[in-house]
C-alpha cells in the first residue's frame, strides 16, 4: 500500500500538468471560452501576418506591431517546423512542447542533491492561472530558453551565458539572467560567452533579412499601456475630467493625451533608477550562492517589468517561470514574492481577458483588478529585492545562503 502511494505522489504532478494544459488547448482551440474577448488573434491574424512577411525575406519594416529583435522571427517562423497543420495549430503545439520542456526541466532539476520538486509545482500551477492568453504569445518560448540557462548554469557558466544571449535577441529580458552569476571566473565565463553568442547572431540576423532592427525605433515611439502601474493614474483622472482618451496604439491599448508623455517619462526614470539599484547591488554582493543567479533574475524581471510602460499578461509568465527555478534550489527562499507572482497570475486573467472591457472603460471593477494585480507585483518586487540584499551584501545578511551546487561553498569571494 505504502509503495502505491509513493507511486501515485509520483504522478501526481503529471497528472496535473496534463488537465491543466488540456485545458489551455481546449481554450485556445475554442473549445472552452474564458470570457468574450478572443486571445488567438495574435496568433492566427497578427504572427500569421509575419510570418508570410517573413517568408518574402524581409523582417516587417512598415509594421509598427513589430517591436522585438531580430530573434523573434525564429519563434513566428517555427511554426513551418509541422508543415501539416495550419499555423495556430502548429504555434499552439510548439508552445505546449516548450511548456513540457521547461515541466521536465524543473522535474529533472528537482532530483538533484539540494534541490527539490517545488519549482515543477510553481509552473504547473502558474501557467494555467493566465489563462489561454499564455499559449497565444510566444512569451513561454522565451521563458523556456531562461529557464533552461538558469539551471544549466549551475554547473555550466557558458551555457547560461550562451542561453542568455539567444533570448535576449528573441525577446531582450533573459539578458538578465546574467546579471546574478558569481564573480570570479564564473561571470568571465558566462559574460564572454553571452557576448560572443549576441554578437555573432546579431551580425548573423542583420546578414539574413533587411530590416533585423527596425524594431528599436517602432519599440521607442510606445506609448503607455492601460494595463501598467502609471496607467493607473489617467484610469483614475478619466472620472475628475481627464480629456484624454484610450486607443489602438503601436499595438496595445494606450491611454492618448495631456500628461501621458511626462508619465510615461516618469516611468523610464523608475525602470533607470531600478537598474541603477541592480548595478549598486552587484558591486556591493559578496556572498554568491547555487541559487543567488535565479534569485537575482527573477528581482530583476520583477524590477523591470512593475516599472514598464507595458505590463502585458504575457509578461507574468516570464516571472512565473523565474519564480520556478528559485524554489527549485533548496533553501532559495522568495517564497514569499513567488506567492505573490502567481496570486497576480490569477488577477491577470481576470482583468484580460475576462474583464478587459472594463479596463478599457476604466470601470470600478477593471481599475480596481488593476490596482490589484500591480499592487501585488510590486510587493513581490520590494520583497524580492529585500531578501537578495540580505542574503548577498556583507552586513545585510539574515541568515546563511545555501552551498553553491558542484562548485565552491557559498562564502565571501574576493
Amino acid at each position: 500500500m505504502t509503495g502505491q502511494t509513493s507511486k501515485g505522489a509520483a504522478l501526481l504532478p503529471y497528472a496535473a500538468w496534463a488537465v491543466t494544459r488540456a485545458a489551455l488547448l481546449l481554450c485556445v482551440s475554442g473549445v472552452l471560452t474564458l470570457g468574450t474577448l478572443d486571445v488567438t488573434v495574435d496568433v492566427s491574424v497578427i504572427y500569421r501576418g509575419w510570418y508570410e512577411t517573413l517568408l518574402t525575406g524581409t523582417y516587417p519594416l512598415d509594421d509598427v506591431t513589430w517591436q522585438y529583435p531580430p530573434g523573434a522571427a525564429l519563434a513566428i517562423l517555427s511554426p513551418a517546423l509541422l508543415p501539416f497543420w495550419e499555423y495556430a495549430s502548429a504555434f499552439y503545439a510548439l508552445v505546449l512542447l516548450c511548456d513540457a520542456l521547461v515541466f521536465g526541466l524543473l522535474l529533472y532539476a528537482g532530483r538533484r542533491p539540494g534541490m527539490r520538486a517545488a519549482g515543477a509545482w510553481v509552473w504547473v500551477v502558474g501557467v494555467p492561472l493566465l489563462g489561454p492568453t499564455v499559449y497565444a504569445r510566444y512569451d513561454l518560448m522565451v521563458t523556456a530558453v531562461a529557464v533552461a540557462a538558469l539551471l544549466a548554469g549551475v554547473r555550466h557558466p557558458k551555457v547560461l551565458g550562451v542561453l542568455a544571449a539567444f533570448g535576449a535577441l528573441l525577446k531582450v529580458w533573459p539578458a538578465l539572467v546574467l546579471i546574478g552569476v558569481r564573480r570570479g571566473q564564473p561571470t568571465r565565463a558566462a559574460w564572454s560567452a553571452a557576448a560572443l553568442t549576441a554578437a555573432g547572431l546579431g551580425v548573423g540576423f542583420a546578414l539574413w533579412m533587411p530590416g533585423a532592427y527596425a524594431f528599436l525605433a517602432f519599440q521607442r515611439d510606445r506609448g503607455l499601456e492601460i494595463e501598467s502601474l502609471g496607467a493607473l493614474y489617467f484610469h483614475l483622472a478619466r472620472h475628475v475630467g481627464w480629456e484624454g482618451r484610450v486607443e489602438l496604439h503601436y499595438g496595445s491599448m494606450e491611454f492618448l493625451g495631456p500628461h501621458v508623455e511626462l508619465v510615461s517619462t516618469l516611468a523610464l526614470g523608475l525602470a533607470v533608477l531600478a537598474l541603477g539599484w541592480l548595478l549598486v547591488w552587484r558591486l556591493r554582493a559578496r556572498t554568491f550562492a547555487a541559487h543567488t543567479p535565479a534569485q537575482a533574475a527573477f528581482t530583476a524581471v520583477l524590477l523591470f517589468t512593475t516599472t514598464s510602460r507595458v505590463i502585458s499578461p504575457q509578461y507574468v509568465v516570464w516571472l512565473v517561470g523565474l519564480a520556478a527555478v528559485c524554489l527549485a534550489f533548496r533553501g532559495g527562499g522568495m517564497v514569499r514574492p513567488a506567492v505573490l507572482v502567481l496570486v497576480a497570475a490569477g488577477v491577470t486573467v481576470l482583468e484580460f481577458p475576462v474583464y478587459f472591457a472594463e479596463v478599457v472603460a476604466s470601470d470600478a471593477w477593471g481599475v480596481g483588478l488593476l490596482v490589484v494585480r500591480n499592487g501585488l507585483l510590486v510587493a513581490a518586487s520590494l520583497i524580492a529585492a529585500r531578501r537578495l540584499w540580505r542574503e548577498t551584501v556583507p552586513g545585510a545578511r539574515s541568515e546563511k545562503a545555501a552551498p553553491a551546487l558542484g562548485d565552491q561553498p557559498s562564502r565571501a569571494l574576493r
